[in-house]
């Protein structure tokens, strides 16, 4: 069963993990990492959210981000 879809209140934090498939990696070096920060910076712009935190693992991402008008949902 498909969980329910996630309540947007404005002005929410929600935690954002993401993980390579099977525990793989997902960055191989320093250049994947970077690749990864400009698009953290360009999805911030885009859809008016605010990365408050993060983490970047070997094989997993956590995120700390604060929605505006626009969904997690779609901002994902």
């Amino acid at each position: 069963m498909a969980r329910k879809p996630r309540i947007h209140t404005p002005g929410a934090i929600y935690h954002v993990m993401l993980r390579g498939n099977a525990h793989q990696d997902i960055f191989s070096d320093d250049k994947d990492r970077y690749r990864f920060y400009e698009v953290l910076q360009k999805s911030s712009e885009r859809f008016r959210h605010r990365i408050l935190a993060f983490c970047l693992m070997t094989n997993h991402v956590h995120l700390a981000v604060q929605v505006g008008e626009i969904p997690l949902s779609r901002i994902m």
